[in-house]
């Protein structure tokens, strides 16, 4: 499978962001698809989570209230609205897709840089 991540930019604090994450080469709505980011220095976290029916989100504190997850299974695509963009938001954002059933199998996109500053 491929994921390729669109949208990253520079921003200014305050300011919004939606990242795209288009998918192929598997059964997209069988998969559950997850935003996480990556801060210089920081491990890994995960940002957002949504079910493979798109019926279920989940959020990092962080985060919760500002953004937004969503997914279309018509396009294979699932997106990341960012709103009251802070600049500890900046980080590389990285699109997930885990099967949720039989072999579990799990694609990572190449990430798409996302920088909040003034």
């Amino acid at each position: 499978g491929q994921l390729v991540e669109s949208g990253g930019g520079l921003v200014q604090p305050g300011g919004s962001l939606r990242l795209s994450c288009a998918t192929s080469g598997f059964t997209f709505n069988r998969y559950r698809m997850s935003w996480y980011r990556q801060a210089p220095g920081k491990e890994r976290e995960l940002v957002a989570g949504i079910s493979s029916a798109g019926g279920s989100t989940n959020y990092a504190d962080s985060v919760k209230g500002r953004f937004t997850i969503s997914r279309d299974n018509v396009k294979n695509t699932v997106y990341l609205q960012m709103n009251s963009l802070k600049p500890e938001d900046t980080a590389v954002y990285y699109c997930k897709a885990l099967e949720v059933l039989g072999y579990k199998r799990e694609y990572w996109g190449q990430g798409t840089q996302v920088t909040v500053s003034s």
